[in-house]
């Protein structure tokens, strides 16, 4: 099980790092504090960001060790950082908090070609608590607790919602360009499990297309992506579609796993990932076989491999909300074969991370540390993406409405890779400048009519 908390951007390496430091620092003159004061804290804060932290040497020479623990890492940060974060495990409000991590679901606001204003639910997440109340992608959002929202409250909405434990939502279907058969669903907050892999055959004029969506890379799923493509390789596709468009990422080496079975004349020597750290980190360059074993749980590359697929093409579909360890996928599979992006721009998560605790016992330090510490690149030294990762096809998956369900074939962003592969062009509408995105409940810091 795995919790899903929004932006978990800071994906694992496989690796757990012992901090011994806690209330002592070795420059010289350093301060000391009393131990398990708030300043012994801040200074094992700061110890651990001066070895990890990938712009350590941009952090502030005499930062205020009284400042709150939460408030003293943000000051470390730098200004190009948009997703190092720092939770108390002892304290549950600490941790980031969104509508998909507490309710298992995500809306957008979007304005028509008309200029009406509608909100669509997008995703949600399967045995989830949105789930279980009977939300569905495609439905209409018209209230939430009894609020309409607008262009103008979206954001603010969204941010009120994350401090309750109830929610009440009043949704529709979108049926003839407008909301019918309106009725009222409650959401309690709760814990949404493990999501599963869902993978479709399509079939046209003899030529299979196998379809995967992911919904993020926890460490354990190999065994799960074995099964799906040994269904595919048995089944003979010929193409291959990655539905990534809400996966936020996860687990690096599950990434490696996954791209190993695509692509055809890698071996398990071929490099899969380049790390740039600091001047303590240096640079870190991995095969798709040493990155894979990363993960304990894993079939090995070998294993993997018997499933391959050995294409020399691969489309993957992707958002807003396409970060971290998906990026990764597109972004490492391209010196092996050719990527066909479709759908919108990614997120921009150029970078990876690990967890940097105190792992003494009894622990004396309850907070947890979750620090840009890499930059990563492929195997041709290619990457630098912070602006996000372009589709060769753009498409806007609310181009038309109602949502339909996920592996879909008629399915905006899979239906324009099906064109593409079928008739060697993207569709007409593929991206409709008379629709307006407004807002995102899983980017709430995006800018309202971007």
């Amino acid at each position: 099980m795995k919790k899903h908390f929004t932006f978990q951007l800071l994906f694992l390496l496989a690796v757990s790092v012992f901090i011994l430091s806690c209330i002592r620092n070795d420059d010289e003159g350093a301060p000391v504090f009393p131990e398990g004061s708030t300043e012994s804290v801040n200074l094992w804060v700061q110890d651990s960001m001066k070895r990890y932290y990938y712009w350590a040497e941009q952090m502030p020479a005499k930062p205020d060790y009284h400042l709150p623990v939460k408030d003293f890492f943000k000051n470390l940060l730098s200004a190009q950082d948009r997703f190092s974060f720092a939770v108390d495990t002892q304290d549950p409000s600490s941790y980031p908090r969104s509508v998909r991590n507490m309710y298992g679901f995500d809306y957008a606001v979007i304005q028509l070609a008309n200029g009406n204003v509608v909100t669509t639910v997008k995703l949600v997440m399967k045995n989830s608590p949105a789930f279980n109340s009977g939300l569905e992608r495609g439905m209409m959002i018209t209230k939430i607790n009894g609020t309409a929202i607008t262009a103008a409250n979206a954001e603010e909405l969204t941010s009120s919602i994350k401090d309750k434990t109830v929610i009440e939502l009043r949704v529709g279907n979108w049926k003839n360009g407008a909301v019918t058969d309106e009725k009222n669903i409650t959401v309690y907050y709760g814990y949404s499990f493990e999501q599963p892999l869902e993978s479709k055959i399509f079939e046209k004029n003899g030529k299979k297309t196998g379809y995967l969506y992911i919904y993020d890379f926890p460490d354990g799923i190999t065994s799960s992506l074995n099964q799906k493509f040994a269904a595919f390789k048995a089944a003979g596709i010929q193409e291959l579609i990655l539905d990534l468009r809400y996966n936020y990422g996860g687990s690096v080496s599950s990434a490696a796993a996954l791209c190993s079975m695509i692509p055809s004349g890698i071996s398990s020597s071929s490099p899969f990932i380049i790390y740039k750290g600091n001047k303590n980190g240096g640079e870190v360059k991995r095969t798709f076989a040493r990155q894979i074993a990363y993960d304990p749980a894993a079939l090995d590359f070998n294993a993997l491999r018997t499933n391959a697929l050995n294409l020399n093409k691969v489309y993957i579909l992707t958002s807003r909300s396409t970060a971290s360890a998906s990026e990764i996928v597109i972004n490492n599979l391209k010196p092996y074969m050719q990527v066909i992006q479709v759908g919108d721009v990614t997120l921009g998560k150029d970078m990876a991370g690990f967890m940097v605790e105190d792992k003494r016992k009894p622990k004396k330090i309850s907070w947890q540390l979750h620090p840009v510490i890499y930059k990563v690149f492929n195997a041709d030294g290619e990457g630098s993406y912070n602006n996000g990762i372009s589709p060769q096809i753009a498409a806007s998956e609310y181009a038309a409405l109602p949502l339909l369900p996920l592996g879909d074939s008629q399915e905006t962003l899979i239906a324009e890779a099906m064109n593409n592969i079928y008739s060697k062009s993207a569709g007409k509408n593929a991206l409709d400048g008379s629709i307006k995105i407004l807002f995102q409940s899983d980017t709430p810091s995006a800018a309202i009519g971007k």
